[in-house]
Parts: C-alpha cells; sequence; structure tokens
C-alpha cells in the first residue's frame, strides 16, 4: 500500500488495550479512567482487521498497549498472528511491553513467534522508577528482563528523556545496556492529552541528550535502519547500538510506513493527527469494505504530524493520551 506521498505503508501498530498496570507521568493521568470492555475490540476482532491488513500487505506487526500483557485473550491474539509469519506477507511479530509481566511471559512470547520486544525502561533507580511510574515495581521488571534474556529474546530498552528526572542517569543506562548486549532508543517526550505547560516542563530535547552521551562514549555513525523512525548510532568496540526518536527536534515523516490500530477499532494514520477512521462496523459487513476503510485512512494520511511543545501556544495538544495509540 502506498500513500498520497508515495510512502510505502507496511507496518501496522496494534494497541490491543487502553488499560495498563502502570501510570506513567508521560503517557497518562493518575486517575485514568479506561475504556469500558464493551467498547473495546475482541480478540477475533483484533484478529480479523490484521489479517485484512496483512493481505493488503503488512509486513510488520508490532502489538502494544496500554500494557498488552494484562489484556485477556491476548494468547489468542499471538496464536494467530504467530501462525502468519512466514504464511503470508506478515514477516515479523514484535511487541512493545512495560516489562512488569514479562517474568511470567516471556516464555509464551517467545513460543508464539515473537522474537524482538521493545521494554519501556526510564530508569535504574527504584524510587525514581517509582515515581514515574506512580507505583511501579523496578526489581519485578529486571527480573523479567534476565528471564526475557536468557531464553533469547532480543531486547531493546526504550527510554523517554525526562527534563530535570533522569537526564543526568542516561549514561548509567546505556553503561547497564552495554553489559547486558541489549540496545537502547531515547525518545522525546510528544504533547498529548496535558496542558501544554506540564508537557513542556518533561521536555529535553535530544540532540542535547547526544552531546551529553557524546563525552561518555565513542559513538560512530551508523547507516542502520529498521524502518522506524529511530536514528542509529554504534557505541565503538561493541554490538550495541542507540538510537533517538525525535518527534519534536527533527521529524521523521518523510520515511513514515505505519499506522496505528485502536483498542476501539480506530485507524489513526498518523500520530500526530486527531483525525481517524472507525473500522468496528466493517466488521459486521464484509471483509470488502473493510479493505476499503483501510485504503482510505491509508489516502488520507497527512504528510507530517503536527506536533508542538511551545508553552505559550495557543494549540492544544493531542486529545489522546500515549496508550490510546501504544505510541
Amino acid at each position: 500500500m502506498k500513500d498520497t506521498f508515495n510512502r510505502e505503508i507496511n507496518y501496522l501498530r496494534v494497541s490491543v488495550t487502553d488499560r495498563c498496570d502502570l501510570r506513567c507521568i508521560y503517557c497518562m493521568k493518575e486517575d485514568m479512567k479506561f475504556l469500558p470492555k464493551s467498547k473495546v475490540l475482541s480478540s477475533e476482532e483484533i484478529n480479523d482487521i490484521c489479517s485484512t491488513f496483512i493481505d493488503l500487505g503488512v509486513k510488520k506487526i508490532r502489538i502494544t498497549g496500554g500494557e498488552p500483557l494484562i489484556k485477556k485473550g491476548m494468547s489468542t491474539i499471538l496464536d494467530y498472528l504467530g501462525k502468519k509469519i512466514n504464511n503470508s506477507n506478515l514477516e515479523e511479530l514484535t511487541l512493545t511491553t512495560n516489562g512488569t509481566q514479562l517474568y511470567k511471559f516471556a516464555e509464551v512470547i517467545k513460543k508464539k513467534g515473537i522474537k524482538r520486544i521493545n521494554v519501556s525502561l526510564d530508569t535504574l533507580d527504584p524510587k525514581k522508577y517509582l515515581k514515574i511510574t506512580r507505583g511501579g515495581n523496578l526489581e519485578q521488571v529486571l527480573e523479567g528482563l534476565n528471564i526475557a534474556k536468557k531464553i533469547g529474546l532480543k531486547i531493546k530498552i526504550n527510554t523517554v528523556a525526562l527534563k530535570n528526572i533522569n537526564i543526568n542517569e542516561l549514561d548509567k543506562l546505556v553503561h547497564w545496556c552495554i553489559n547486558k548486549k541489549f540496545d537502547i532508543t531515547f525518545i522525546e517526550v510528544m504533547p498529548m492529552d496535558m496542558e501544554n505547560d506540564i508537557r513542556f516542563n518533561q521536555y529535553y530535547p535530544l540532540d542535547k541528550v547526544k552531546s551529553f552521551l557524546e563525552k561518555k562514549f565513542q559513538l560512530e555513525r551508523s547507516d542502520i535502519t529498521t524502518g522506524g523512525p529511530s536514528k542509529y548510532v554504534k557505541i565503538k568496540n561493541t554490538n550495541q547500538k542507540i538510537g533517538f526518536i525525535t518527534p519534536l527536534t527533527n521529524n521523521f515523516c518523510e520515511s513514515c510506513n505505519r499506522v496505528r490500530l485502536t483498542c476501539t477499532g480506530r485507524i489513526y494514520s498518523c500520530l500526530g493527527h486527531n483525525k481517524f477512521i472507525d473500522l468496528k462496523k466493517a466488521l459486521s459487513k464484509n471483509k470488502k469494505e473493510l479493505k476499503k476503510l483501510i485504503l482510505k485512512s491509508i489516502y488520507l494520511k497527512p504528510k507530517s504530524h503536527e506536533f508542538e511543545i511551545d508553552k505559550e501556544s495557543e494549540n492544544k495538544n493531542l486529545e489522546r493520551t500515549m496508550n490510546v495509540t501504544g505510541g
């Protein structure tokens, strides 16, 4: 599938639930109200939509949330999609998790056909972790990561750069990743569903992070591309790489290859826009109608996002919280 800007759209991110067992400060409000389960797609409905996307040429699917590993019926989804790998257009199935449930589900994930996972982790300090996640248990996450590594899952750490919170320890995270043989990607905070001053006070540009890390490590330019928004550098004398996702300081829209499915059946062709197409009603009709709506969403995909984090701006942030589309 190609959009009107001749970009090949072959990557689908699927938010299977908006629910999460953490309340990270850059993702959602502390008193978050989640959707009633009657509004959320069933495992079968998710599989039907994913199957249609695969028929239309999607090669990679990433399962996200909320936290996907707390969704009932997750096994059904992974069973279905895992069997599609190499038996259809689908080449890879991956998952993004906060890591809290890995100690229970790492082996299950691998058996279903997932080889790579992304794990959100913003600090190695238990007290800071508790503050950032509003109640998370760092030791539980580290236990899960050790199990996942032991059974051979390839792990990438996703870290949001948070001003006045974790900036001064990002080099420690990199050292830890080198020792664990994990890759790491740093991400700028995204201005979604919070007042401008909250996001503005959290925001720290990644060009400053990169400059900081260049003083601590020998970083080498890299031409590695993964089909995602990360721009990578290699850490000299290691096999590890560092990625930088910069939606605010240097957008990556010209090579965007993805769309996002929410747990209610909405397709957002751009993370940085509020426009969507609802696929749920088409599920009760026929596959032809579903394909028609999917292709419409690709056709309407904008050239670039509209993220803005100017404290004085009159523009409002996006209406969704991050857990709706899984980043």
